[in-house]
């Protein structure tokens, strides 16, 4: 795991910087919405419909921003970031859209999810059709390193959800295995978003691998905050129901250490809940108070902060300025987020 450090900059940031970033990519943002509308057209009324319908439901854009974002900072003044903008944002709404159906759920961000209001099967057709899309905007670089680094993303993703039906509802599951569930689940998009802006503007390979570090570590602490606040946000706040990973018995990492840590009858507890699927009412929050008797919050929140850290260390090779000093920010966003 390595030596936990605090990040600096969190207290300095929060959602100041995720405004200032918005700002800054504005103009490329409305021309990624305008690619997404054309994209997402179909003869099909039932597409265009039920994609528009998560497309707009109030996302953060946090990863077609950060392609905009480091090929700005890479000094690139084309146009093909925005594409690759846009199919950033087709890969993660289409795994959404698998996600909610795996894991039947019923609310994501605040709202119905598209496989409660059209059912499993549209939803994860649609979600196909979406991939579909990302690919043509990729081959519409005619860059094929850009198709090899996003594709290879997509397959990632794929087998970080795979890896995670097999760690669900199993306590036996370490630190280390959600680990590797995260970085394919949610960094490896993250990483690959970034990567594409330095490749797209034909940077050398040391500007490459230091966006794809910045992604990776920032995507890492982003879900580690992401799984903190399922016990510990407030749901009006969080867009969800707090408490989804516990319900649908997901190993996250505040489960691991209080389990890890706890006393026999706290493990045969987890292993009831968890491994049985034997809940109670009460028990979520006797699952958060025993988080809070072994700082298991508290430490992942630590964990993200490392990585936080990392992911800003890892912009030191670019000049000094307001690309890098945006993405730099966002790094405190992603862990004081509320939601």
């Amino acid at each position: 795991m390595g030596v936990v450090v605090s990040y600096p900059g969190e207290r300095e940031s929060g959602a100041n910087a995720l405004e200032h970033l918005i700002a800054l990519v504005g103009d490329d943002m409305a021309s990624v919405n305008t690619v997404i509308l054309e994209r997402m057209a179909s003869h099909v009324p039932m597409i265009p419909e039920l994609a528009g319908y998560l497309v707009n439901s109030g996302g953060k854009r946090l990863r077609p921003m950060l392609t905009l974002a480091s090929a700005r900072l890479c000094g690139y003044g084309g146009e093909h970031h925005v594409r690759l903008a846009a199919a950033v944002e087709f890969i993660h709404t289409a795994t959404l859209l698998h996600d909610d159906v795996v894991d039947e759920s019923d609310l994501r961000r605040g709202k119905a999810t598209a496989n409660r209001l059209w059912g499993n099967q549209p939803s994860v057709l649609v979600g196909d059709f979406l991939f579909s899309r990302s690919f043509q905007l990729m081959v519409a670089t005619q860059n094929l390193r850009v198709l090899d680094i996003l594709s290879n993303a997509a397959a990632v993703i794929a087998e970080g959800e795979v890896m995670q039906l097999s760690t669900a509802q199993n306590m036996g599951t370490t630190e280390d295995t959600y680990l590797k569930v995260i970085e394919a689940k949610t960094a490896a998009l993250f990483a690959a978003a970034c990567q594409v802006g330095a490749v797209i503007a034909g940077r050398p390979g040391e500007e490459e691998d230091a966006l794809f570090s910045y992604g990776r570590n920032l995507g890492i602490a982003f879900q580690l905050v992401d799984d903190a606040l399922d016990y510990a946000g407030a749901r009006d706040a969080l867009g969800k129901n707090t408490g989804d990973d516990f319900r649908e018995g997901k190993i996250t990492l505040p489960v691991v250490l209080a389990y890890r840590r706890g006393s026999e009858s706290e493990r045969a507890f987890w292993r009831r809940v968890m491994e049985e699927r034997v809940q109670h009412p009460d028990d979520l929050a006797h699952a958060a108070d025993l988080m809070r008797r072994h700082r298991a919050i508290d430490d992942t929140m630590e964990r993200a902060r490392h990585y936080g850290s990392i992911a800003t260390d890892a912009l030191a090779i670019f000049p000094d300025g307001v690309w890098r000093n945006a993405l730099g920010r966002l790094v405190g966003f992603c862990i004081s987020r509320t939601h």
